[in-house]
């Protein structure tokens, strides 16, 4: 188990997780999980509730310690360094510092609500990465532009649509810069007419090639944007592929029978 790749010609992968393990009291949610993400792709997770996807995600991101096995981001082990020749968990201010390469965006949205929409994307760059305010606040405006939130810049939250509340949350991970986007069904929370204006900002994201690991009941989205669909069931990743191959012409009858509740 290494901390970061030694090997300058080594070529690392977005995401590497080797046989990760997660338990939560007597239940192993995560049974044994090997996934690779490359820079720029875009993977969608699929699953019934419980097959452990988000889970998988908190993982990645260390919200969550892994048991067994390890998971690293482009080349940096997750959640643990080393000390000679031994590994330990990370101390809390070295477990933050390595989030903030890793964006993610919840069901639920998490704004501030004593804070303007300007104010909550303002926030972690100026209070984590020590931004200058002024800086700060061109970067808010730029990415508010992005999500299609701009003229909402003085709003508050309770003053926005859950799909509005949602790209003003995807506009304050991507303030920090992430090499990495995490989506733990960011729609799910959503009225279904609102579904469509934040997968829509979603598939912008993909188009820039921004890396993004997406957990997600949307199949018309996972067949538009995804590179990679991976379907995990009971812990464990039972199969991977394109779009088209999973989607399409599922080999593996556990898929199908998911599928059908959808196609």
């Amino acid at each position: 188990m290494t901390t970061k790749a030694t090997d300058p010609a080594t070529t690392w992968p977005m995401v590497r997780a080797h046989q990760v393990h997660k338990r939560f009291g007597h239940v192993e949610v995560l049974k044994g999980i090997d996934l690779e993400v490359h820079s720029g792709e875009v993977v969608v997770l699929l699953g019934p509730s419980g097959s452990g996807k988000s889970t998988f995600l908190r993982c990645v991101n260390n919200l969550e310690r892994i048991d067994s096995g390890s998971v690293h981001v482009e080349g940096e082990l997750i959640g643990f360094r080393r000390a000679g020749s031994r590994v330990h968990h990370l101390r809390p201010r070295e477990a933050t510092r390595q989030r903030r390469d890793i964006g993610m965006v919840f069901q639920h949205f998490n704004l501030f609500p004593h804070q303007t929409v300007l104010g909550n994307v303002m926030e972690a760059p100026v209070g984590v990465l020590g931004m200058p305010k002024a800086k700060a606040r061109e970067t808010a405006l730029r990415l508010l532009e992005q999500v299609g939130l701009a003229e909402k810049a003085d709003a508050y939250p309770r003053q926005l649509s859950g799909g509005q509340q949602q790209r003003v949350a995807i506009a304050r991970a991507l303030a920090m810069r992430p090499k990495l986007m995490l989506f733990d069904e960011p729609t799910s929370a959503l009225d279904p007419e609102l579904v469509g204006e934040v997968l829509a900002t979603m598939r912008d994201l993909a188009r820039g090639g921004l890396t993004m690991l997406v957990v997600t009941h949307e199949i018309g989205f996972a067949r538009e944007v995804a590179d990679r669909v991976v379907f995990m069931d009971g812990g464990r990743i039972v199969e991977s592929g394109t779009p088209e191959e999973v989607l399409d012409n599922p080999a593996n009858p556990r898929t199908r029978a998911f599928l059908s509740r959808f196609l």
